[in-house]
């Protein structure tokens, strides 16, 4: 059974600047109310930093502490820091997302996938979510072997007409593009490491380097398959009926080679070090968020084009066939590597401009230009995010916030306004603001987006940060 470990409140660190005390609110009660063992959570608003929280056990069995520099595998939100390597790609005029794939990679081309475009390829349409041919974890390090076995799978469906999640497979396809279109030939996680990471100066990797000593990772509590059957709040039933037959597309899908189909598996260091763009990346939170931050407000230090970005915010092409993934058995929309947000997985304001990525664990990382805004949310408790009552509490009742309102930024993230019996009855958060409190604030430059900073007659607390060290 998935482990459940009691999280001591004064184990909340870090800090938040004024208007954004609700998000601290959410974030304890993650582990107050939804069990959570450990969780970072970072928000960026025009380019500055104004949540960065972290809390609980980054081992719930030995309750080894979460750090400040804790870094945690985030599954399937790698896809969106994958997407982000293909963009800057795109700005660089190294990849067209409507030219076929075969124009980059002419091998590609064989068994009918001659006119699959990169935009079909990154939007799950291309039929390519299971690989027939067996793997082992030792092919995916041999990038030439994995660039056949590739080129020769036939697609599950006529590309374009349906989609299905490429949940493994699709991180594999970037990674050979990259490859390809790249004049030194990285490799994705090298690309990334090297036109994204050190320009912003995050840490996160796509293929964990052998100097990061493991002492500073958090680990997967993850759910044994059969255990998913348990849990069907959490995970929609036919995707477990479908995840647990070997003859399913999607046990297909999660389950080559076969030490991917464990998520336990993912704490293991030899499974970390090879590159999956699609499901192994490993970092920070604040990391990620720094990274969607750049993208919401106009990637400058990229070198991001405003062409690369308006395809981005742009509305998803959905297949000829409808919405519903043939993977994960449930409604669906993605775009050039991300999803995008419809009624049944709302995130970002209603204009729709917002695009991010989940992960199993209950996390979420998004970007929404229309605020400038991004928000990163992570734990290592694995459900299914589009179900965990973890994530959604951040993202939750979105509307359009107004410049002039206190509560602009929360309604920004989707917060729930907060519930004052609650907050009555808990102790302020450490730093936070409320009546009588002395906390120090943070200063910072103004923004037309900011509301008016709290004031202790008109909210029951707001948490101004910092708390602790947030550089």
């Amino acid at each position: 059974m998935v482990l459940k470990v009691a999280v001591p409140e004064g184990l909340i660190k870090g800090g938040v600047d004024d208007g954004f005390g609700r998000v601290a609110d959410v974030f304890r009660s993650n582990f107050t109310d939804r069990h959570e063992i450990c969780a970072a959570c970072a928000v960026y608003r025009d380019g500055k930093k104004v949540v960065d929280l972290w809390s609980g056990y980054r081992n719930g069995v030995t309750k080894s502490p979460w750090e400040e520099n804790t870094i945690v595998p985030v599954a399937s939100t790698t896809k969106g820091m994958a997407a982000m390597a293909v963009a800057v790609a795109h700005s660089r005029g190294l990849i067209d997302f409507d030219a076929t794939v075969a124009a980059y990679w002419p091998e590609f081309a064989a068994v009918g996938k001659e006119h699959v475009t990169v935009r079909q390829l990154l939007s799950h349409q291309a039929g390519l979510c299971a690989i027939d041919t067996p793997l082992e974890l030792s092919d995916l390090a041999d990038l030439d072997r994995m660039a056949v076995v590739l080129a020769a799978q036939a697609p599950a469906w006529p590309p374009g007409t349906r989609q299905g999640y490429h949940g493994i497979s699709l991180g594999w396809y970037e990674g050979e593009l990259i490859r390809r279109v790249d004049p030194q030939g990285r490799t994705l996680g090298r690309f990334f490491a090297d036109e994204i990471a050190a320009p912003l100066g995050i840490e996160f990797y796509i293929g964990l380097p052998a100097d990061v000593s493991d002492d500073r990772r958090a680990i997967f509590h993850a759910y044994k398959p059969a255990e998913m059957l348990l849990h069907l709040k959490e995970f929609p039933a036919r995707f477990v009926g479908g995840f647990l037959n070997p003859r399913s597309i999607t046990y297909k899908t999660f389950g080559n080679p076969r030490v991917l189909g464990l998520l336990d598996n993912y704490n293991r260091r030899d499974v970390l070090t090879v590159e999956i763009p699609a499901a192994n990346g490993i970092g920070q939170a604040r990391a990620i968020a720094g990274a969607y931050g750049e993208f919401a407000t106009g990637g400058k230090r990229l070198g991001l084009q405003s062409r690369t970005l308006d395809a981005l915010k742009d509305p998803a092409a959905a297949p000829s066939g409808g919405r519903v993934d043939v993977v994960l058995r449930i409604e669906s929309l993605f775009s050039l590597g991300y999803v995008k947000p419809f009624p049944r997985f709302k995130f970002g304001t209603d204009r729709g401009l917002a695009y991010g990525t989940p992960g199993g664990g209950g996390s979420f990382g998004f970007a929404d230009p229309d605020l400038g805004l991004c928000l990163r949310h992570e734990s290592n408790r694995i459900s299914s995010v589009r179900r965990s009552s973890r994530d959604r509490a951040p993202r939750r009742r979105l509307s359009q916030p107004r410049s002039d309102s206190p509560d602009s930024e929360v309604a920004a993230l989707g917060l729930p306004r907060a519930r004052a019996s609650r907050s009555r009855n808990r102790p302020p958060l450490p730093g936070a603001c409320g009546r009588g409190a002395t906390a120090r604030r943070r200063r910072g430059p103004a923004s037309p987006h900011r509301p008016p900073q709290c004031q202790a007659d008109r909210c029951e607390r707001s948490p101004p940060g910092p708390v602790g060290r947030t550089p």
